[in-house]
């Protein structure tokens, strides 16, 4: 589901809340600008703008604060661009699977139970089982398709 950042920030900060977490201004920061750059951003690009704000930020600080957002489902890293997304999804019962787009590198979340149950079953049809809870599978964006 997707939310408007107001919303998502005060969604992450009460999941946060109810589990005891810790949702400090540096995390709640690197989820704002993951949130406001839908396409991703990678590790160092974070690094830079948080810089640009507190020039003593150092790349452990945005590391910790990624680390955290990934273990706690708020935040997702795209390994087949290097990038982390914001988690658009209110829970993650099961897997995500993510759509990037190898032209322009956006990313989406594909909220589909039913593309998702395919996939298992194939997966364990052929004896396999899933073993990451993200699936990223590269798509041309509707943009880059119009395009």
């Amino acid at each position: 589901m997707v939310h408007s950042i107001p919303d998502a920030l005060l969604r992450a900060s009460r999941n946060c809340a109810d589990r005891g977490l810790a949702f400090t201004p540096i995390r709640q920061r690197v989820l704002q600008l993951l949130l406001e750059n839908p396409k991703g951003l990678k590790a160092y690009d974070l690094l830079a703008r948080i810089k640009a704000e507190q020039p003593g930020a150092t790349p452990p600080t945005v590391y910790r604060a990624l680390d955290f957002l990934t273990e706690n489902q708020l935040a997702h890293k795209i390994e087949r661009n290097a990038t982390f997304v914001a988690c658009t999804r209110d829970s993650h019962i099961e897997p995500g699977i993510f759509l990037v787009c190898p032209q322009c590198g956006g990313v989406t979340e594909l909220a589909d139970a039913g593309v998702l149950q395919a996939l298992c079953s194939a997966l364990a049809d052929a004896g396999h089982q899933l073993d990451n809870p993200e699936v990223e599978i590269g798509a041309i964006c509707p943009m880059c398709r119009a395009a």
